[in-house]
């Protein structure tokens, strides 16, 4: 599978709205190569450098497996327009909240996993509930990585 978006390339820096120190919407996303038996996509947005624990700033899951993208500013709302459920991230939230780190340069993981079934949970789902449903049922995965540092 491959994960890319159009707003930043991989490794690159995501720029200002989609953070904190702006408009803090979600960013577009798609994805290719979805193998032929999935049943629902998984994508998860995270921090590992954060102090203390890898932070968690985005959950969407039961992404039929037609959809090939999320569009720029995803609603902040239990469910997305493409089909789907939104999880509730590490700022207590359901929806995204974007990069907003501390200090330093952080990066920022999407990770998006094609799944052998359906999760079937309530929406605001953690992502330690997800990983644990989905154990298992991975069918493929695809990660797509950006850096942000704070200004001033």
């Amino acid at each position: 599978m491959k994960l890319t978006s159009s707003a930043f390339v991989n490794h690159g820096v995501i720029p200002l709205k989609y953070t904190c120190d702006s408009a803090n919407i979600s960013p577009p996303l798609n994805w290719e190569e979805i193998p032929p038996e999935t049943q629902s996509l998984v994508l998860i947005c995270d921090d590992p450098d954060a102090p203390g624990n890898t932070f968690v700033h985005w959950v969407v899951y039961d992404i039929p497996p037609t959809v090939k993208q999320l569009p720029e500013e995803i609603p902040v709302s239990k469910t997305i327009p493409s089909g789907g459920l939104q999880g509730k991230n590490d700022f207590g939230k359901l929806g995204y909240g974007g990069p907003c780190p501390p200090g330093g340069t952080h990066r920022y993981f999407f990770h998006l996993y094609a799944l052998a079934k359906k999760l079937n949970l309530e929406a605001g789902a953690t992502k330690n509930k997800i990983e644990t449903v989905m154990k298992g049922h991975v069918l493929a995965t695809a990660e797509l990585m950006g850096k942000y540092q704070r200004q001033g």
